[in-house]
This record gives C-alpha cells, structure tokens and sequence, in this order.
C-alpha cells in the first residue's frame, strides 16, 4: 500500500548572517495509513524542522517528499496552501484557539474560506465534536471559558473537520497536567482505530509510549533501529539511577 507520507533523502539547509545550519541532514521516513508516529528528540534536534516540512510549512533544500503520492515539490504556493487546507490538520501545544470564539467556530474556522455552505459547516464541526467526546453542553461555551484539556479537545476536532490524510500533533500535551494529557492521548489512540494517520512530536517517552511506532532525530538525522535502542537503554539506566 502506498504510504500517506513519504520523504527520502530530506536535506534543509537555513542561511542568515550566522551562516549555514544544517537542520535536515539526509531524513527519510515512510509511514503508513491509520498509523499512529511519534517523533522524539531533545531542543534543537531537527524535530521542529521536520514537522514543519511534513505539514508543508517549508521547502527541503534537496531531497523529495510525497504526500498521498503526490510529490510536494511540484506544487505552487496557492496548491500548497490548499492542500494545508485540506489533507493536513495541526494540533498545537498552544492550542491556537480564538478565546472570544464559541468552540463551535473555532471548529469551523478552517472551512469558513471554502465553498461549504453554513448549515453543512455546523453539521461537519459537529461530527469533529463528537470525535473527540467533547459534550454538547460545552458548543456555545466561550474557548476561554475552558479547561486546558478541553481546548485541546476542541483544537483536535479543529483538525478533524476537513477529514485530513495526516494530523501533526506539536507536543500536544507539553501545556496539560498528566491526567489530561492521557485523557488527549486516548483521543488520539481511538482516532488511530478509526483509521486516521497521527504524527506527534514530544520529547516525553510516556507520550511516545503511546504511539505505534517511535522515531528518534538527533542532530538532524533518524536515528537507525540500533541507535534507538542503545538511547532507549542509556535513559532506562538514568531513571534506575534517579
């Protein structure tokens, strides 16, 4: 089957008056639909870079990267925008909710610009609610007026309401006490039964641990199976020692 993410050989040079930085150094990462990825490295690792060129957000300075089979490279930036708009859903740390806005139009938000009509709008936000169990008591509520857990609930749906190929989820949890962050957590383990593709970044192994698969970046390149093992190692052996 034709994986819903395929990047080979992904290089991403950035110049300023610093110089050069090599973020992306050669990355290539295949991941499959209804997959649920977890990407993990420390600050500076090349993480950020990465989901920045999975979501279309930047341009790899060599190296191709398909989405669904389609080759993003070859792209202008108006189709760039439209397949953001359309195949890609983005979870922030931040939630990036609009706070006087009622969860129902936060949800809506992202199809106010297309050729939907309100009523099919509304049923369409709806159905994200309902995806991620948020009651429909809290529809007309004020963002601002909710919890931590509950505004990622919503940003999640936010996500969901173009029905996407790929959600790239930016440390969703990293702003959530631990009993929030599983409840979010669960969401995106039971959206991942349901057959959606789940790309989240962290640097916490407890979220890792509830992905299908773990990827670890240092330095801007994957880590080999054998690497990651021997770091799964060293930090077992730190937190027995701690």
């Amino acid at each position: 089957m034709l994986p819903v993410i395929d990047i080979r050989n992904v290089h991403r040079i950035y110049e300023s008056a610093a110089g050069y930085t090599h973020a992306l150094k050669g990355v290539s990462l295949q991941v499959s639909r209804g997959e649920f990825l977890c990407i993990m490295g420390p600050s500076g690792s090349g993480k950020s870079t990465l989901m920045n060129t999975l979501g279309c957000l930047d341009t790899p300075t060599s190296g191709t990267f398909k989405l669904e089979g389609v080759d993003v490279s070859t792209l202008d930036d108006d189709e760039l925008a439209e397949l953001r708009a359309t195949r890609l859903g983005f979870v922030f740390q931040s939630f990036n909710l609009l706070p006087r806005a009622t969860v129902l139009r936060n949800v809506m938000l992202p199809l106010i610009y297309s050729d939907c009509p309100v009523r099919e709008r509304e049923e369409r936000a709806v159905r994200a609610l309902q995806a991620v169990s948020l009651p429909e008591a809290y529809y007309d509520h004020r963002s601002n007026e909710l919890s931590g857990g509950q505004m990622q609930r919503v940003a999640i749906a936010r996500a969901l309401v173009n029905d996407p190929a790929v959600i790239l989820a930016d440390e969703p949890t990293g702003n959530l006490d631990s009993a929030t962050g599983e409840m979010v957590l669960k969401t995106f383990r039971r959206l991942r039964s349901e057959g959606k593709t789940i790309v989240l970044i962290t640097h916490d192994p407890d979220v890792a641990a509830w992905a299908d698969r773990t990827v670890h970046i240092r330095d801007g390149k994957l880590l080999t199976d054998e690497q990651e093992r021997a770091l799964v190692a060293a930090d077992h052996t730190i937190r027995s020692s701690t």
